[in-house]
């Protein structure tokens, strides 16, 4: 059996699809068109996508640690986008 690779098993692999999935659950809830239990249904869809995004960020942050200074992950400064104020 081929094995996969470490980037298909990974929520980072699979992050973008999932926050998609969660910004139209959001847009289908605030329209108010759902009955109760489609509500619910998608609630509980959107509380499984959220933490599937949040894991896939907390992966991706370490994995960045790990490149920037192996020996010493938890040293690593975070990552701060450059500034575009002008």
């Amino acid at each position: 059996m081929p094995k996969k690779s470490p980037t298909e098993a990974s929520p980072v692999a699979h992050f973008e699809q999932s926050l998609e999935e969660l910004e139209q659950l959001v847009e289908k809830m605030e329209t108010g068109d759902l009955s109760l239990e489609q509500s619910l249904s998608a609630y509980e869809r959107g509380v499984g996508l959220y933490r599937q995004c949040q894991q896939a960020l907390e992966q991706a942050e370490l994995r960045v640690r790990l490149l920037s200074d192996p020996a010493r992950p938890e040293t690593a400064e975070p990552f701060d986008p450059p500034s575009h104020d002008g």
